[in-house]
């Protein structure tokens, strides 16, 4: 079935502004380091276990990005001065891409689909890490796409167009799709956005791929639920795993930072879509976490991107897990 509904205007509008999949000026003057990184090969597969599930951290490979898209309601020095003092380079950003795998007795789901080479040349390496795993594409059940940004989604075909999972039941928020598939959205964007309508309206247009749209509480299987975190994008969702006593949330990009989210949570990005609909998701998400004790997985957090929250006065501080070998 058809479920894209974009008038002939928006898909010309889109196609003579720019190809798709063409990357935005900031992003396209990213540097993106050598190859040969940790999140290539074997070093980009993590396993361990909640109760009773098996999980996998799988990584899509890496990318660099400038910081100046960090903390854009803050003065640019302190935010530069925040990275200096955390040992990090005040011009460009380094962000990971941990993908969670959950393995239950009925079902592999997989959360988000990457890239692709449809981004960085450093980007793309999910599938090699799957087989890595010991699992091939087929062997995945469920697809969960927390929201169509390109490194989220883009790699949703291979190389031949067909889809990269092609057993796998896809799943979205119905907000989520909903705003990148509505009529007029082309001239509701700014022009280096349009290609990001573009990736996400040809995406969710991939042949043989049938769309389950979903709302908050919605049950992939017993045990892994999906929960509203809008900002990031107007319809982002989490993917919530609760197992026996221990509960963790896959964050997408509801969360970003390893730093700046915790110590500065009032702080957003310049790629928020609603800045302060992320501080408040943000907040709620830190209170819940460290109330509760619920491990999170940041997608760009350093690999494998595991850890728990723990208050430090008036903020927060990311404790990455102790991997035990």
């Amino acid at each position: 079935m058809s479920l894209i509904k974009p008038t002939r205007r928006d898909i010309l509008k889109i196609a003579a502004a720019m190809p798709a999949f063409a990357l935005p000026a900031t992003l396209a003057q990213a540097s993106a380091a050598p190859l040969g990184a940790p999140a290539a090969g074997n070093g980009g597969v993590f396993r361990f276990s909640m109760g009773e599930t098996q999980l996998t951290i799988l990584s899509d490979g890496f990318f660099s990005v400038p910081t100046t898209g960090l903390g854009v309601n803050a003065p640019r020095e302190e935010v530069q001065a925040f990275l200096t003092a955390h040992y990090l380079s005040p011009e460009e950003g380094y962000s990971h891409t941990n993908h969670l795998l959950i393995e239950t007795a009925e079902a592999k789901i997989l959360v988000d689909v990457g890239s692709g080479n449809r981004w960085f040349e450093t980007t793309g390496r999910l599938v090699s890490n799957l087989e890595a795993a010991g699992l091939t594409p087929s062997d995945i059940t469920h697809v969960v796409i927390t929201h169509a940004h390109p490194d989220h989604i883009w790699g949703i075909r291979d190389d031949f167009d067909e889809p990269l999972f092609p057993e796998a039941e896809y799943i979205i928020g119905e907000a989520e799709h909903a705003y990148w598939s509505q009529d007029g959205l082309a001239d509701q964007v700014s022009p280096e956005m349009l290609q990001f309508v573009a990736g996400a309206v040809n995406s969710f247009a991939t042949e043989g791929v049938e769309w389950t749209l979903a709302s908050e509480g919605y049950e992939v299987v017993s045990g892994v639920t999906l929960i509203n975190t809008p900002g990031h994008t107007p319809g982002h969702m989490s993917v919530r795993l609760d197992s026996g006593d221990q509960s963790l949330i896959a964050l997408g990009d509801a969360m970003s930072h390893a730093w700046t989210n915790f110590a500065q949570p009032t702080w957003f990005n310049g790629f928020d879509a609603d800045g302060e609909q992320t501080v408040k998701t943000r907040q709620a998400l830190l209170d819940m976490a460290a109330t509760d004790r619920v491990a999170l997985l940041g997608y760009h957090f350093p690999f494998p991107g595991v850890g728990h929250v723990m208050r430090d006065g008036e903020a927060y501080r990311f404790v990455p897990s102790l991997w035990q070998f």
